[in-house]
């Protein structure tokens, strides 16, 4: 690396306030990265501003949002910024980070971005085989039943696509449902009604295991997954688990990362 240039990866993050799955996820995936490119500084950004501002409340943290993280390399002479999100999908939060980064483009050399988890069919089919593998126990009388988050942007279609190849690849005990858009849970109920298994294991589709996993997905609550599937009479199992503690998963982001850096 030269005098004159002084290179620098962004770790975008929608962020969490559970400190729990924060350490083995957003952490782990942000250790990878400095681990994958040794001689660049790391630096982290989180997209949720409510998620920031209850973490600065709570623990007394500040952690930067995207532009903050931006002035913070201008002011520490970085010149060339490998820009890499831990977004699921190349949603809002991916298009506000870009917008974010890119109002900075003046001032660096370069600004480059990696892509999020899902967003080439390769990735699709290295996302299969990483939960597929993480669920190998998985037995053909039990169903797997992945909680995504889901958006209103039109990207959402790439949860029911990737259901989609689940089932094309031969599992057709693993589902792929959201919490906001979808597939709905509505839906996933039909389609596990029609499978008839003996046993639901419910596992998140997100990075890390936070409110939506630990409230909407696995609490007692009438409304969330673990209640409505256990109302229908399966046994059910949650895994609170997120997509960040995954080798192949982190693996997939080192990718992404390294292909930026080419």
């Amino acid at each position: 690396m030269s005098k004159e240039t002084k290179k620098a990866i962004l770790a975008v993050s929608f962020g969490t306030s559970h400190n729990d799955t924060r350490k083995i996820t957003i952490d782990a995936i942000e250790q990878d990265m400095q681990a994958a490119l040794p001689d660049y500084a790391l630096y982290r950004a989180w997209t949720s501003k409510m998620i920031i501002k209850k973490v600065n409340a709570r623990d007394g943290v500040h952690i930067c949002n995207v532009k903050e993280a931006m002035e913070k390399m201008l002011q520490d002479g970085i010149t060339d910024v490998l820009v890499q999100p831990t977004h699921v999908i190349n949603g809002i939060e991916n298009d506000l980070m870009k917008e974010d980064a890119l109002a900075f483009q003046e001032q660096f050399h370069s600004i480059s971005f990696g892509d999020p988890l899902l967003t080439s069919e390769q990735d699709n089919l290295a996302v299969i085989d990483a939960i597929t593998s993480e669920f190998k126990t998985l037995t053909k009388d039990e169903v797997l039943v992945l909680m995504g988050h889901g958006t209103t942007h039109y990207a959402n279609a790439i949860y029911a696509a990737l259901d989609y190849t689940f089932k094309d690849k031969g599992y057709s005990n693993i589902f792929l449902g959201t919490v906001e858009a979808y597939p709905t849970m509505e839906s996933l109920l039909k389609m596990v009604h029609a499978y008839q298994p003996k046993k639901v294991v419910l596992a998140p589709f997100m990075i890390v295991a936070g409110d939506h996993a630990k409230n909407d997905m696995a609490s007692d609550e009438p409304d969330s997954w673990y209640s409505q599937f256990k109302a229908a009479g399966y046994d059910v199992e949650p895994v609170l688990k997120g997509l960040g503690e995954y080798t192949g998963i982190r693996k997939l982001f080192i990718e992404h990362l390294k292909t930026i850096d080419c």
